[in-house]
């Protein structure tokens, strides 16, 4: 059992290149530090109905936004809870995305798996074979769009293009990692569920979780007989379209800071936001080429998180310890205990650009003497 280790707040800075948590602007963090405010108050629905209408801008959808304080992790529950009757295929392909089956099979759900090996993507044909070949109708098929553990990119596009096929079964996307920082275009590809957290790719302090829901996931879950009663589509969306606020207490701090960064994100552009993701993510495959190696399998890297495999033996958690010492740059190591030592983790994501990416694997080869 841990001892109590007293929060001192003397600690040095540092630079953020996790999978998440991510650099923040500093007007953004300031942005919190306003005095507080009713929920129910007019200010209030001046604040939630300004992010929920620039997410919407943002995202380039018409579909319904839904901001909830809450990790990413409450739309896993909410979006099988809503949209899942009784069956639901999820592609596995790392941790996270069998994070996603685990926990539909936790709410009681019947969970067919479509597998594969940590570091391959989730192939197109395969989905629809598995829905053509199995003798049930699922009512969702949920997959991850950025495996954080193994750095895939899946293809989600090409996934949502199908499912158009199959009216019946509804496209649930974990887009945590990615959303913000890797453009989709959500109606196009029939996705019913996306969501996010705003600690990654948003570059937002962690707390809030966002998820954009189409019409026919909210039919779903009105004419079903249960659904999530904090993260129901139905109760936020039609609360907001009533007062123009959340239906229960908000992170108002933290909605301040996303007002503020949004308005950031917006003027930047989702596309230019985009095509500097991509640059990021094409350099940092680049010098992982040059010194290492990359694990997940070609054609499906992250766009924000590089995944790097440890092709040269350097102890990855000495590595990480010196160059948090001696530059103040924070990476990650492999994610469990398969790829601890195997891989580490480079996070491009957020207001990060080639320049800054470039400081820390500077760091690296000198720290690793590569």
């Amino acid at each position: 059992m841990p001892k109590k280790r007293e929060y001192t707040d003397d600690y040095p800075e540092k630079t953020l290149y996790l999978p998440g948590p991510t650099e923040v602007r500093d007007d953004v963090t300031d942005a919190m530090a306003q005095p507080m405010f009713g929920h129910r108050m007019d200010r209030m629905t001046d604040l939630y109905t300004t992010i929920v209408e620039d997410t919407k801008e943002f995202l380039g959808t018409d579909n319904d936004v839904i901001v909830l304080t809450a990790s990413g992790t409450e739309f896993w529950e909410a979006t099988t809870l809503n949209l899942v009757d009784e069956d639901m295929l999820v592609a596995t392909c790392g941790s996270f995305s069998e994070r996603q089956a685990n926990v539909a099979e936790r709410l009681g759900k019947n969970v067919d798996r479509l597998e594969y090996e940590w570091g391959e993507a989730v192939k197109p044909e395969d989905v629809r074979a598995a829905l053509e070949e199995s003798d049930k109708t699922y009512d969702a098929v949920g997959t991850v769009m950025n495996e954080t553990s193994t750095g895939v990119r899946n293809p989600i596009e090409e996934i949502g293009d199908l499912l158009a096929d199959y009216p019946d079964t509804l496209f649930i996307v974990d887009a945590i990692s990615c959303l913000g920082g890797d453009f989709i275009d959500i109606e196009e590809h029939n996705i019913d569920a996306i969501f996010t957290s705003t600690q990654k790719a948003f570059a937002m302090p962690p707390g809030l979780a966002v998820c954009a829901v189409s019409d026919d996931a909210y039919e779903r879950e009105a004419n079903s007989e249960s659904a999530s009663w904090y993260g129901g589509f139905q109760r936020c969306i039609d609360y907001y379209d009533r007062k123009g606020q959340t239906h229960s207490t908000p992170a108002i701090p933290i909605m301040l800071a996303y007002r503020k960064q949004m308005k950031h994100m917006l003027d930047e552009g989702h596309e230019a936001r985009d095509q500097r993701h991509r640059e990021m993510a094409e350099y940092t495959r680049e010098w992982a080429n040059e010194h290492f190696d990359v694990f997940p399998e070609e054609g499906y890297e992250s766009q924000t998180v590089t995944c790097v495999e440890n092709a040269q033996g350097i102890d990855v958690a000495a590595t990480i310890d010196a160059v948090s010492e001696e530059y103040d740059f924070v990476f990650s190591n492999g994610y469990g205990s398969e790829l601890g030592e195997k891989t580490f983790r480079i996070g491009h994501m957020g207001e990060h650009d080639v320049e800054s990416i470039k400081a820390l694997t500077d760091a690296i080869e000198d720290v690793a003497d590569l």
